[in-house]
């Protein structure tokens, strides 16, 4: 199984290298030896040196967040299928990862590269689930042609010829053709329904009456998947990064530590937390930490809370720690989640509990990366970490 995963990955990556190779115009015949060691951030910054491409920092920066998806991104089907619904959400409102869409940028030619054995593997009712994913894919395979370049790398190795069933043209990402079906299929459907709207209107006035009212009827529930959305939305959490200070245990919990936590405010925020059984305050006081800064202030066992520390655990939490900001990320930064954005809540309602609905969400991926619906924690030293791999996140 392992070598399986490593032949995938070496491959995603040799995938990545002749596309942006492609993509930058450089030499097709240009040679470059990809190994499994190589990081999927220093074959971009190579093949980029080569290109003599000068991209601005802001773009590089966009840039680099889209390579830890792809660094991240899972081997294992069903974990591949969850982090590509998470995608799917991020290009609900964009054509392309990066820029206006005229041409693919190398963000959006990096995931491709990652997630394409992933795509051309899923079933007819899988593809159905990532309508934005497909529409994506299909617009970068046909701008950047990458089907017979892909094709022929695939095919090299044993571990993808079941996906392409050893067939020319089954590296190209297909777009179900029932697609078009389902829209003609609506149409007619919308048309059928007007003409028997007319001809229910012309029976009577209350036949008219009822008709009229029945839309005004059914608007609170069109509005109300777009509420729910919303509200399960991880920009509502004011999510920071903060160094503890102090830490003491709690005069009257045994299973309670107090710590002293700077964000960066003139003030340093009080934060109870319930790892007195898995950390010392020894081993918490000067660690760098991820918190949510907006939840509402509360007493727990009469000491002040103002905020909550968001820690890993593992399936039967016997293990728990406390996500680790990456070396560099700036104390009281607020992490971001790429594709995802919006202004926190001043402070979290508990009565609507978001919080509950939100962490439902967030999980360490195989790698112990930080992600919110397989989206990384990202900061701007990185993403956030934990050292147990496909953990719960609270």
């Amino acid at each position: 199984m392992a070598s399986t995963d490593e032949s995938i990955t070496l491959k995603r990556k040799q995938l990545i290298a002749s596309a942006l190779i492609k993509h930058l115009s450089l030499d097709p015949g240009a040679s470059l030896s990809v190994s499994g060691k190589d990081s999927i951030t220093s074959l971009y910054t190579n093949i980029l040196k080569s290109s003599g491409k000068c991209s601005p920092q802001k773009e590089n920066n966009e840039v680099m967040k889209w390579i830890v998806f792809a660094e991240s991104f899972p081997v294992d089907s069903q974990a591949c299928f969850d982090a590509l619904c998470g995608f799917n959400q991020d290009l609900a409102q964009n054509s392309v990862l990066l820029g206006n869409g005229t041409t693919p940028s190398e963000a959006d030619v990096i995931v491709f590269s990652v997630i394409h054995s992933s795509v051309i593997g899923l079933s007819h009712l899988e593809r159905e689930k990532l309508t934005h994913v497909m529409r994506w894919m299909d617009y970068i395979q046909h701008k950047e042609e990458f089907v017979d370049l892909f094709e022929k790398i695939l095919l090299e190795k044993p571990a993808f010829e079941p996906l392409l069933q050893g067939k020319r043209g089954m590296a190209k990402v297909e777009v179900d053709s029932n697609a078009k079906k389902t829209l003609q299929s609506t149409k007619n459907t919308e048309k059928s329904e007007a003409e028997k709207n007319i001809k229910k209107n012309d029976a009577g006035k209350k036949v008219t009456e009822n008709k009229e009212s029945m839309p005004e009827k059914k608007k609170p529930a069109e509005t109300e998947p777009a509420e729910k959305d919303k509200e399960v939305s991880v920009s509502l959490l004011n999510i920071q990064v903060g160094l503890i200070r102090k830490a003491w245990k709690h005069p009257s919990a045994d299973s309670l530590l107090v710590e002293e936590i700077d964000v960066g405010d003139a003030k340093l925020r009080q934060v109870v937390s319930g790892l007195a059984k898995f950390c010392s305050p020894d081993e918490l006081t000067n660690r760098h930490v991820v918190l949510i800064t907006n939840v509402k202030p509360g007493k727990l066992r009469d000491v002040m809370s103002e905020g909550l520390v968001l820690c890993a655990s593992n399936e039967d939490h016997t293990v728990v720690e406390p996500l680790l900001p990456p070396e560099g990320a700036k104390i009281g930064e607020r992490v971001s989640f790429s594709g995802i954005d919006g202004k926190p809540e001043d402070i979290l309602n508990p009565k609507k509990k978001q919080l509950e609905k939100i962490t439902l969400n967030l999980f360490t991926d195989d790698k112990g990366v930080a992600t919110f619906k397989g989206i990384p924690f990202m900061t701007s030293g990185g993403p956030c970490t934990s050292s147990i791999p496909k953990a719960s996140i609270k």
